[in-house]
């Protein structure tokens, strides 16, 4: 076993101090001279023609500058005249809470009352509110317009991202957006084989992100007409790009500054910045917009509610026979969703001969759909992992048995045609299995007590990423990167750079840079970060220990393979007595005619690093109210190599804690008209902490053959099985099978009442 001296050690997070102490300086705490305020106007219906703003009571209010509209913004225009990629109305509305209009004041406060006073003159329109609605043949169109799907976005999160299949030339509604279908085998012939067949459909309701900062950002005009852009964004260079559209300018002349992020899982990507700057271009000053908790419901970009009819048939023995699926994805009123994604490991987490799965993304009068925290994978673990369960029970094996006889392995096909690479999902179900928590499971348990168990994974995102490795006069280390520290991956790559000059990672700094003088990289999201931008780390940092070993065989007089690097030291191996400080290499470096030490690095890795996740949940139900409560949890994944076990672990907790919000809390509820219930943190459910069990946490280590050590991405799946393992264990604790989620304690009472008079129990 090789020995490490800063990897795959627990290390406490470089920006833990400012973070703790109140020190760190967030996007909504800069000033800058001059500096606007802005709040906006959103739309009062889902739908409609806006007629008429007025603004005249709004500018006579002392601080309001200006009241803008999409009319009076810089910014540039599609072929069809409609702003480009930018969260505004033109003149029509397609949500409650749509921006109409934004007001500009010298304070908050002004600007706060400038916007309440904007009187808006609108034309109801007809309102497609579900699923069911935006699928009828008749519907209304939600746009009058057409929209480019933004397919960005979902490449950074997934390397299995496309649109829709090309064999498919079916008609279809006018609400939707897109389509997809996979297919293999004969799924009729391989349902005739089953002794058994599970069909089930599967409900999710709409769910926000749950950040704690709300979307913000400041846009600065500079004295050239160039733009500075602070953001809470996790992707400093996508940032750029759609800022620079959207007001015309080259991307050179746009300096994104990525600011502390505080709380992403997927939401802020980009949403509001490409307004803000236009709002600033047209007024000539910088201006910041800061989310209020309502706006960031009603106008933010969550994930989205969806529909999953699932059948899936298997052999007495538990293999599996066929899968068929319809899958429907609510995008809201802007294409794109991850309904590809839902669809591949729906079918992708076990060998199905014959599979079909057709699914279609529609629109309707919501806000756009965004992505959260592995998008569409809960939904479609959801439904999987319960039908899977019901199999179990049907067929009496058990639940894990079932699937380790059924589970992918490396070279294994997925629905999109494309083979598993090397994966830890076989190893991820063994090591739950051998947990004391399931093999004590038939031990007596008290009434209405219950453990379910669920599989979950993701298949890892890939983009090219670069990073460079600068030694200091100090004899210190700094990295420069241009990936944004979400969730202490700075703390990880200080680790790889130390790893290979053989000290701390207290002796290595990792420095975020604006997009003006950072080496290029993606996107933070996907659970690729740490795979892609860590071995670029690793590149850049052992480039500058060769640098350093050249310099020092010409100090030392000695071959550059007879020396050896730690503590800070570079000796002649064998001759403890003859060295040269690191130190001492910085200063003679930065002299005479020799070249600064300055390693560079890039990663262009083109095989993603799927991880996997197996979950056991312990439920306790009351079962006359319906409430429940997770007793305890044990989470396994597989994490290629943990180079921070502390924040590997973190992460899982965090997972786990967003899942059971999926199963039991989470859901963002819209009535007839589209108007949304559930607009601020009194309506809309995030679990506490007195919610969350003790979480165990179990590593697999399956080393990729790419990340750093071995390592792949953990963000995406802890967050996954989550909904399906306490609705399995509900299934075990009261015999109820509920198939929507959040599984509310009034319908889990319902069905508990049902049972009790003699109803079937099944939804």
């Amino acid at each position: 076993m090789v020995a490490h001296v800063a990897v795959g050690k627990r290390t406490k997070r470089i920006d833990a101090p400012q973070k703790l102490t109140g020190q760190e300086r967030f996007t909504a705490d800069l000033t800058l001279p001059g500096l606007l305020r802005a709040r906006t106007v959103g739309s009062a219906y889902a739908h409609a023609r806006i007629r008429r703003v007025d603004k005249r009571s709004a500018l006579e209010i002392p601080g309001v500058v200006a009241v803008l509209t999409a009319d009076d913004l810089a910014i540039q225009k599609d072929e069809q005249g409609m702003p480009i990629k930018a969260p505004i109305a033109w003149d029509e509305a397609l949500y409650s809470g749509h921006i109409i209009a934004l007001v500009l004041a010298e304070t908050d406060a002004a600007a706060e009352d400038g916007a309440a006073a904007v009187e808006i003159d609108y034309e109801p329109l007809d309102v497609v509110g579900t699923l069911d609605a935006a699928l009828a043949p008749d519907a209304p169109k939600v746009r009058e317009t057409e929209q480019q799907a933004n397919d960005e976005e979902a490449s950074m999160h997934n390397a299995d991202a496309a649109r829709r299949s090309e064999e498919d030339d079916e008609e279809l509604p006018p609400n939707v957006s897109n389509s997809i279908h996979f297919q293999r085998g004969d799924v009729d012939a391989g349902f005739a084989e089953a002794d058994e067949v599970v069909d089930l459909t599967f409900d999710s309701l709409t769910v926000h992100q749950g950040y704690i900062e709300p979307q913000v950002a400041l846009v600065a005009p500079e004295p050239l007409g160039d733009l500075t852009v602070y953001t809470s964004t996790q992707g400093a260079f996508y940032c750029r790009t759609r800022v620079a559209e959207t007001v015309g300018l080259p991307v050179s002349r746009v300096n994104v500054v990525p600011m502390p992020v505080g709380g992403g899982f997927g939401g802020k990507f980009v949403l509001i910045e490409p307004l803000v700057a236009a709002a600033a271009v047209t007024v000539g000053r910088p201006v910041l917009l800061q989310y209020t908790r309502m706006d960031d419901f009603l106008a933010g970009n969550p994930a989205p509610d969806c529909r999953i009819q699932l059948k899936v048939g298997a052999r007495r023995d538990g293999t599996l026979t066929a899968l068929q699926s319809r899958m429907t994805y609510d995008t809201g009123s802007s294409s794109g969703s991850p309904l590809q994604i839902a669809a591949i490991l729906m079918g992708g987490y076990y060998r199905f001969p014959n599979l079909d799965i057709r699914g279609w993304e529609v629109l309707t009068h919501k806000p756009g759909a965004g992505a959260y925290r592995a998008p569409g994978a809960q939904q479609g673990t959801f439904a999987i992992e319960s039908v899977m369960d019901e199999l179990a029970r049907k067929l009496d094996l058990d639940p894990l048995e079932i699937r380790l006889r059924n589970c992918v392995v490396e070279g294994d096909e997925r629905p999109n045609g494309k083979a598993w690479p090397k994966i830890g999902l076989k190893q991820c179900i063994e090591a739950l299995k051998n947990h004391p928590v399931w093999r004590d499971r038939e031990a007596p348990q008290a009434s209405g007590r219950g453990i379910g168990v669920a599989v979950g994974g993701w298949p890892g995102g890939i983009e090219p990423a670069t990073a460079t490795c600068r030694l200091d006069a100090d004899g210190r280390l700094t990295v420069v990167l241009g990936s944004v520290d979400l969730n202490g991956t700075n703390t990880t790559f200080a680790q790889v750079a130390a790893e290979s000059f053989g000290f701390g990672p207290e002796d290595v700094r990792v420095t975020t840079a604006p997009t003006d003088t950072a080496p290029w990289a993606g996107g933070t999201g996907g659970s690729k970060i740490t795979y892609t931008v860590g071995a670029a780390v690793r590149q850049a940092a052992e480039d500058a220990r060769e640098q350093v070993l050249n310099l020092a065989a010409q100090h030392l007089e000695a071959a550059v393979e007879d020396l050896e690097l730690s503590d800070g030291m570079v000796r002649v191996k064998g001759v403890p007595s003859s060295g040269v400080s690191v130190k001492e290499i910085a200063s003679q470096s930065m002299s005479g005619g020799n070249q600064p030490v300055f390693g560079r690095g890039s990663s262009a890795i083109t095989q993603s690093a799927p991880g996997f996740a197996a979950h056991l949940a312990e439920v306790e139900v009351d079962d006359v109210t319906g409430e429940t409560r997770v007793l305890r949890y044990v989470a396994v994944q597989d994490v290629g190599f943990a180079i921070n076990p502390a924040a590997v672990e973190g992460q899982i907790h965090g997972g786990v804690a967003q899942g059971i919000g999926w199963a039991l809390y989470e859901g963002m509820s819209y009535d007839a008209d589209g108007q949304l219930l559930t607009a601020s943190l009194m309506d809309y459910a995030l679990p506490k902490a007195e919610m969350i069990p003790p979480i165990e946490v179990v590593l697999v280590e399956v080393a990729s053959e790419h990340g750093p050590y071995g390592a792949k991405g953990v963000g995406e799946p802890p967050a996954i099985p989550g909904a399906a393992t306490i609705a399995n264990a509900l299934r075990d604790a009261t015999g109820v099978r509920v198939t929507e989620i959040p599984i509310k304690p009034q319908t889990l009472a319902d069905r508990l009442s049902a049972v009790k008079t003699g109803q079937n129990g099944h939804h």
